[in-house]
C-alpha cells in the first residue's frame, strides 16, 4: 500500500494494482518503430517537465507563431507525451490501441524499470531518456502528490506516518520501485548503449539547461542549429515549459487529465534541496543511507551531493 494505493508486486517491481493489468497489456502488445522516443522515469522526478521540453524541442518550428496558440497553453503534458501503461493501454484494456495514426516520432513515457520494458522497444532503434531526481526531493514530492489522489483524502498524515513512509522508500516499497534497481538499470544500459539512451539527472537540468537542451536535441538527431542558438530559440523553450510558465497556464490550474488527481497537483515546488524543508535528522540519515548503496552499486551523481 502507497498512501492509499494497493500495490503488488510483479517481475521485481511494485506495480500499482489499479494498473497492473494495463502494464501487461503494454509489455504484450506494444510494437516499438526505430522513430519511437521514450521518456522513462520514477514518479515525481521532473517528468511533466522533460515531457514540456521534449515535445517543444521537437516542435520547435512552431515557436515563431504566437506563443498563446501552441500546444501546451491547450493541451497538458501528459496529453502531449502519453504514458503507455498509465493511459494509453489502462484505456483499451481488452482491445488495442490505434497507435498507426500518431505521426513520426511518436512521443511516449513510462514509469516501467528497463528490465520490464517490452522486448520491441530494447531491440529496435528507438531512443530513451531517462531521468533521475535526488532520492531526498523525490520522497518528499511523492509524499505530497499521492495524498492528493482520491483514494489517499481520508488520510491524516503526520510525522511518524511519515517516517513509516520513509522506511517503505528505502526498503524499495514505491510505485515502480525500489529506487536503486530503476535508476541503475537506466544508468547502466546508458553506459553500454549511450546511442540507445540517454540519461539526465533534474538537477543538471536546473542548473545548466541550456547545456542539457542541446545535448537532449543532438541525442535525437535533431541538434539546435547556430542560426537558431542566435536567434534564442533554446532559451524560448526554457522560458515557454519553466515551472513558473506552466503553472500559469490554464489547462494546468484547473480540470483532470487523469480521473485520481487534479492537474494542479502536478505542479508544486520544482525547487532543488526543498527537502531540507520537510525531513527530519532521522529521515535524511536513513535516505543518505539508501543513496550511499546506490552509488556503492556503480552509480555516481555530477550534479547532487547529499553533504551528510
Amino acid at each position: 500500500m502507497w498512501l492509499g494505493d494497493p500495490m503488488r508486486l510483479y517481475q521485481g517491481f511494485w506495480c500499482l494494482s489499479f494498473l497492473l493489468e494495463s502494464v501487461v497489456s503494454f509489455q504484450t502488445h506494444f510494437k516499438a518503430h526505430d522513430t519511437d522516443i521514450l521518456l522513462a522515469s520514477i514518479p515525481k522526478t521532473g517528468t511533466t517537465w522533460l515531457k514540456s521540453l521534449l515535445h517543444t524541442i521537437i516542435n520547435r518550428q512552431n515557436l515563431s507563431k504566437n506563443c498563446s496558440q501552441l500546444p501546451l497553453h491547450t493541451i497538458t503534458p501528459h496529453e502531449l507525451v502519453p504514458h503507455l501503461e498509465v493511459t494509453i493501454y489502462k484505456t483499451i484494456i481488452g482491445n488495442q490501441p490505434d497507435l498507426a495514426t500518431i505521426s513520426s516520432p511518436r512521443l511516449f513515457a513510462t514509469h516501467m524499470p528497463y528490465s520490464s520494458l517490452p522486448t520491441s522497444i530494447k531491440t529496435s532503434k528507438c531512443k530513451i531518456i531517462y531521468v533521475c531526481r535526488n532520492p531526498f526531493d523525490t520522497f518528499v514530492s511523492l509524499w505530497h502528490f499521492y495524498l492528493q489522489f482520491e483514494m489517499s483524502k481520508d488520510i491524516k498524515p503526520n510525522m511518524d506516518m511519515m517516517e513509516e513512509y520513509v522506511e517503505k522508500y528505502c526498503m524499495g516499497i514505491l510505485p515502480f520501485g525500489p529506487l536503486e534497481d530503476h535508476v541503475l538499470g537506466y544508468w547502466k544500459e546508458s553506459i553500454e548503449n549511450p546511442q540507445k539512451v540517454l540519461f539526465l539527472e533534474y538537477e543538471g537540468l536546473k542548473k545548466e539547461p541550456k547545456a542539457h537542451l542541446k545535448k537532449l536535441a543532438e541525442f535525437l538527431g535533431i541538434p539546435f542549429s547556430k542560426a537558431e542558438e542566435e536567434g534564442n530559440v533554446i532559451k524560448d523553450i526554457i522560458e515557454l515549459c519553466s515551472l513558473k510558465n506552466l503553472k500559469e497556464m490554464e489547462v494546468n490550474k484547473s480540470g483532470k487529465f487523469y480521473p485520481w488527481f487534479e492537474n494542479k497537483t502536478l505542479f508544486r515546488s520544482g525547487k532543488v534541496g526543498d527537502w531540507i524543508n520537510h525531513l527530519t535528522p532521522t529521515m535524511i540519515k536513513r535516505i543518505d543511507a539508501m543513496q550511499k548503496e546506490i552509488n556503492k552499486a556503480g552509480f555516481s551523481s555530477t550534479y547532487y551531493e547529499s553533504n551528510n
